[in-house]
């Protein structure tokens, strides 16, 4: 198994398809990212934004990625809960990933944990494990890995994910008494957010991009 330090020691470029085609830990891959950003100057702030124009004067852009929070900042009452719950399991024997064909029940080999999952409940916001999903979920996992029965479970977790009929991908320009706001929206994967992340995320940076050559013409103008 290898440990965030082991690898740190791997290139940018090779970092993905160690993820993709060997284990895959996202909770590692996010540290992982974060210290990339902060190496290259990027900076974390953790806080809490009840209202986007709270941004207006501290950021040029914003980029909202705040997946299920869209629907109280922005409004948008598309985007819906799908909540899942998975197990954490200590099979360090486990080599391959295993799906059904329906993509409900799965077995994902990680670094220090094999994720079993798992539930797809559309509009369901409870946060709380249930004790009857776990077990279901389990005798789903033995009936594909066999040598899964008696296996140690870590850890029961849930989350939901941020649904709609589409990827939110786009700029929009907010406007409040006179006031602009630019936004790059990049939100509403679902359960699919770690295999397209790079892909939304380059794209989403072309969108920034294409704010900048109007935001130079705005501060111009308001120096006049």
């Amino acid at each position: 198994m290898m440990t965030e330090a082991e690898l740190e020691k791997f290139p940018d470029h090779t970092f993905g398809q160690t993820f993709t085609t060997l284990k895959c830990q996202s909770s590692l891959y996010l540290t992982w990212l974060e210290k990339k950003l902060k190496r290259n100057g990027g900076q974390v702030h953790i806080g809490k934004v009840d209202n986007v124009w709270q941004l207006h004067g501290k950021y040029d852009v914003v980029v909202n990625c705040s997946g299920i929070g869209s629907r109280d900042l922005f409004g948008d009452l598309s985007l819906y809960p799908v909540r899942g719950q998975v197990l954490q399991v200590h099979a360090p024997w486990l080599s391959h990933f295993i799906r059904e064909a329906d993509g409900n029940t799965y077995i994902y080999p990680g670094i220090s944990s094999a994720t079993l999952g798992g539930t797809r409940h559309k509009d369901d916001w409870r946060l709380a494990p249930d004790a009857k999903t776990s077990k279901e979920i389990l005798d789903r996992c033995c009936a594909l890995e066999p040598s899964l029965h008696g296996v140690r479970v870590i850890q029961a977790k849930v989350g939901l994910r941020p649904a709609r009929s589409a990827v939110r991908l786009e700029k929009e320009m907010l406007v409040k008494n006179g006031q602009q706001l630019p936004v790059v929206h990049n939100y509403g994967h679902g359960g699919g957010g770690f295999s397209v992340h790079r892909g939304t995320a380059k794209t989403a940076t072309r969108l920034v991009e294409e704010f900048i050559p109007l935001l130079r013409g705005f501060y111009a103008k308001s120096k006049l």
